[in-house]
């Protein structure tokens, strides 16, 4: 066992007590000792410890991990409908979202890593598998787990060339925090050959990224923008995700030159009263005309700028779309590529989008376009607006690179099975 696992479980501890001293006066840490007050009491409600059915535990840090294990659930409870499933949860934005899960047993938000809280866990879920997304290790709980029987699968693993892993004091508690894992599925053959090399590790397949299975999956529902589609089937329809200021400043006047030319959905990545509010201010100064997915009227015609102000509509709108922007590259990072890739057509974004490796295959196949101003936006609208075969060519590239990286969930999930099928003979 690592010297820096040592010194974890002696600071840990402190730094939780000390923590909840400040939590009175400190909002975050407030909420964050409310929401796991009654943890144990709820998990023992939820989990019936004397239950026989095989159990997985996934566990991921937010939302956006939590993406790459829905396909992997389904694949699972697709083939052995018996199974339980636990998910576990670090932040807010995952628990909300996902706290009312369909296929699971019990969500929760995951306690506070000290060897006496992975102890009751443990003994609360009896995992025979524990599956971590990505990254959002907690030493104990995988310690634990592993002594009490359960199968460790780190799935859809990446491993930076620059990662800080790799910084000499982290690296031999990440050394041994991996040696806990009895399989890791790497999103690429450079990721596998990092943990091979930098950690020793022998158990390690590339897999791929679970997400494209999982855009693919969300692909096939349209349940709640059906009625939105007789009124863009005879229009060139941009659909703006994820927008930022920044990105609208640019949209409205490409919009307006090509007024008459193309249709446009807007949907802000903040969707609070007050953005929605000062998005629509922005709308009446530069005389356009628009209307709220919330109060969609009967009149409603595609001459007018659709605004979504709720969320979780975002990857089904992509499917009316004949091209699609994606925000945020003009501000931190971009926001999700795949989600538009997947329906096959072409895809625009700003010019922030290194922390995007599907973002930039994307821009280098000729998938997607970057902008870098409203000149260069306008000239990329303007041409596949007026060129559909070069809109088809170009979307067809983007479809093509989500197609050819299925499958990954499939791997994941035929490990979990055969774990689970063994327990069984």
């Amino acid at each position: 066992m690592a010297p820096q696992l040592f010194l974890y479980n002696t600071i840990v501890p402190f730094l939780a007590g000390s923590l909840k001293l400040f939590s009175g006066v400190l909002p975050k840490l407030r909420a964050f000792f409310r929401v796991r007050k009654n943890l144990f009491a709820e998990l023992e409600a939820a989990a019936n410890p004397t239950d026989s059915n095989p159990r997985v535990w996934i566990h991921a840090a937010s939302a956006g991990e939590f993406e790459q294990a829905r396909p992997i659930i389904a694949e699972v409870k697709r083939a052995r409908p018996d199974t339980l499933i636990f998910i576990s949860f670090q932040s807010d934005s995952g628990y909300t979202v996902y706290k009312n899960y369909p296929d699971a047993k019990a969500v929760f938000y995951h306690p506070v890593d000290t060897k006496k809280n992975a102890e009751r866990t443990v003994a609360l879920i009896k995992p025979d598998v524990l599956v971590v997304m990505r990254y959002d290790f907690w030493p104990n709980h995988l310690h634990v787990s592993k002594r009490h029987g359960a199968t460790l699968i780190l799935a859809a693993a990446v491993l930076q060339e620059h990662s800080n892993y790799f910084k000499p004091f982290i690296r031999q508690f990440y050394h041994y925090v991996f040696s806990l894992f009895d399989t890791i599925y790497a999103v690429s053959d450079e990721d596998r050959t990092r943990f091979e090399e930098r950690f020793g590790k022998e158990n390690v397949f590339t897999a791929g990224d679970p997400r494209f299975d999982q855009v693919l999956l969300r692909s096939h529902n349209m349940n709640r923008i059906s009625h939105l589609k007789k009124h863009y089937s005879e229009t060139t329809l941009l659909v703006a995700g994820s927008t930022w200021e920044k990105d609208e400043n640019l949209l409205l006047p490409a919009y307006v030159s090509l007024a008459g030319h193309l249709s446009m959905i807007i949907a802000p990545h903040d969707v609070s009263q007050n953005n929605i509010l000062r998005l629509e201010s922005d709308l009446d100064s530069a005389g356009l005309s628009f209307a709220r997915f919330s109060s969609f009227p009967d009149n409603f015609s595609a001459d007018r700028i659709l605004i979504i102000d709720s969320i979780g509509l975002l990857a089904e709108l992509y499917a009316l779309a004949k091209i699609a922007y994606v925000g945020g590259g003009f501000g931190i990072n971009v926001h999700n590529t795949l989600e538009p890739a997947v329906y096959g057509i072409p895809v625009l974004f700003g010019p922030k989008h290194h922390n995007s490796p599907e973002a930039e295959a994307l821009a280098e196949t000729g998938g997607a376009t970057e902008v870098h101003n409203a000149t260069s936006l306008l000239d990329t609208l303007q041409k596949l607006v007026d060129n559909p075969l070069k809109r088809t060519e170009q979307g067809a590239i983007a479809g093509s690179y989500v197609q050819n990286r299925l499958g990954a969930s499939k791997t994941v999930a035929q490990k979990i099975l055969d774990t689970l099928n063994s327990l069984t003979k």
